[in-house]
């Protein structure tokens, strides 16, 4: 976590890491669109090697294909595989949000009030937005102290369910901040020890946003 007054420094990678992902999202990159690496680069005036480097990213977000003869594509999203990812998080996620409660880790909460309040602040950042919410949502299931839920929280955050999400947002930004007093909640549940109330918003909150399938 950063400390009030440092700046965060983002990498050529990064900007074209996130220029790329809102494009996919978008899409205005279609699924299946070949990514001609040259072109892209004189377009997005960087050199191949950081191009290269946040089309990898993108690949193991499940955004990007390599396939030999092609090179790097757009992948083709399953949206019956979201919705089985989307499930999955409410097996995961709610009960992870109850261990939680119980345990009460001061540290792993002034985490997620962190994460909330600079939700808030990057409110009219959709990119900057998204990545806070999967952090939220990442360090709930870490809070729990269970190192198996986390890596399966990180797996589906990582190559499932991003896009719908990042999709959700694209179209509906509005909901930005509903989200955030909705992880508020959750977390004053975590911090007081609610482990029923916690398991409870943490589904719901999970429930009323599922994937669409033109995300």
């Amino acid at each position: 976590m950063r400390s009030q007054g440092q700046l965060e420094i983002r990498s050529v990678v990064d900007e074209v890491h996130d220029v790329l992902l809102g494009r996919i999202v978008a899409s205005e990159l279609a699924p299946g669109t070949r990514l001609r690496q040259e072109a892209l680069a004189d377009e997005l005036g960087v050199s191949r090697t950081p191009l290269r480097e946040a089309l990898v990213r993108l690949a193991s977000e499940g955004l990007v294909e390599f396939t030999p003869n092609r090179g790097a594509t757009v992948a083709r999203r399953d949206f019956s595989d979201m919705q089985q990812a989307w499930r999955a998080r409410l097996v995961i996620e709610p009960g992870a949000a109850r261990l939680a409660a119980e345990r009460r880790d001061t540290e792993a909460i002034e985490r997620l009030r962190e994460t909330v309040r600079r939700q808030r602040l990057a409110a009219g950042d959709l990119t900057t937005s998204f990545a806070l919410n999967r952090e939220f949502h990442v360090t709930l299931v870490q809070a729990s102290g269970n190192a198996h839920l986390a890596q399966f929280a990180e797996l589906l955050w990582l190559t499932r369910i991003g896009v719908p999400i990042f999709a959700r947002q694209a179209r509906d930004r509005e909901h930005i901040l509903v989200w955030a007093d909705e992880h508020e909640a959750i977390t004053e549940a975590v911090s007081a020890g609610q482990g029923v109330r916690a398991e409870r918003l943490t589904r719901d909150h999970i429930a009323a946003y599922p994937p669409a399938p033109e995300a």
